[in-house]
């Protein structure tokens, strides 16, 4: 949804690509997050993910030229994920 929002066309190599990296993250170190840019053709965002140490969660976190309307829809996909 969100590459959606910033007119990014994200695809079937997009999803392995991000499925592959997120396998040797860690959130505990801060060189440990593999960083996704959406550059698409309303705006440019990176979405930084790792896997939490002992636990099955991704921690996500979204940064970039976010409009006030983005950053509401990119918290609000969080918060969506977050509580299933």
């Amino acid at each position: 949804m969100l590459s959606h929002y910033v007119g990014y066309g994200f695809d079937v190599t997009d999803w392995e690509t991000v499925a592959r990296a997120i396998e040797a993250t860690d959130d505990e170190r801060t060189d440990g997050w593999y960083s996704y840019p959406l550059v698409g053709k309303h705006r440019q965002v990176e979405v930084r993910l790792a896997r939490a140490v002992g636990g099955d969660e991704l921690m996500v976190a979204v940064k970039g030229s976010l409009t006030p309307e983005l950053e509401v829809r990119a918290d609000t996909l969080l918060a969506a994920f977050a509580a299933g």
